[in-house]
């Protein structure tokens, strides 16, 4: 059961809904705004719905690595479904910051694994075992009808994306992250995007 409450990124000037730039600091405002109760309840539906779908792709990935994230930045808390995917048998994979210029690297993960954290203060698998995800689940700041994804402006995705053979991209956003903005030259479509209300 979703709740009603729903965050609000009004504050955003008419030109922010053009440019990324402008608009990014509205969404990480109206994000970390979210009523904690209504943070929990989208957390658990987006939690069932990822797991709806992980269990399709596994189908016809079915020894597939599976790209997930640690969240940071009041993003979607995914964890719960992570224990419960790894408990189904899917294999789960973390990011890895390697340097400011390069794709991301992957680590195998599973729930429970000892972690520390890297540079940015974000928790990573100790073990350090290279992994190799045909899919992702990547944390959108917003999204656009198009499914093209505004991040943090780092590009660490893009960069992971740009990679050959490209990995499916699942983008995982609240729904008050959908809006209109120009994409760049270098920004891929995400395959899909899953929210707690929403798919596109």
């Amino acid at each position: 059961m979703t709740s009603s409450i729903a965050c609000d990124a009004s504050d955003a000037t008419p030109e922010s809904h053009r440019d990324k730039a402008l608009l990014r600091p509205a969404l990480l405002a109206a994000r970390r705004a979210i009523d904690a109760n209504a943070r929990r309840d989208w957390d658990a539906e987006l939690g069932q719905r990822v797991i709806a779908w992980a269990m399709q792709w596994r189908l016809a990935h079915p020894d597939s690595v599976l790209g997930v994230y640690w969240p940071i930045r009041s993003e979607p808390d995914l964890r719960p479904a992570y224990v419960e995917l790894a408990a189904r048998g899917i294999l789960l994979a973390l990011p890895i910051v390697v340097d400011n210029d390069s794709p991301l690297r992957f680590v195998a993960w599973t729930p429970g694994d000892t972690m520390s954290k890297d540079s940015f203060g974000v928790a990573i698998p100790a073990s350090g075992a290279t992994a190799t995800p045909s899919a992702l689940l990547i944390p959108c700041v917003g999204f656009s009808r198009h499914r093209i994804r505004l991040g943090y402006g780092g590009g660490f995705y893009d960069r992971t994306l740009a990679s050959t053979p490209r990995p499916q991209a699942i983008g995982i956003a609240y729904s008050c992250g959908l809006v209109d903005f120009d994409g760049a030259p270098h920004d891929i479509a995400l395959d899909t995007v899953i929210t707690e209300s929403i798919g596109l």
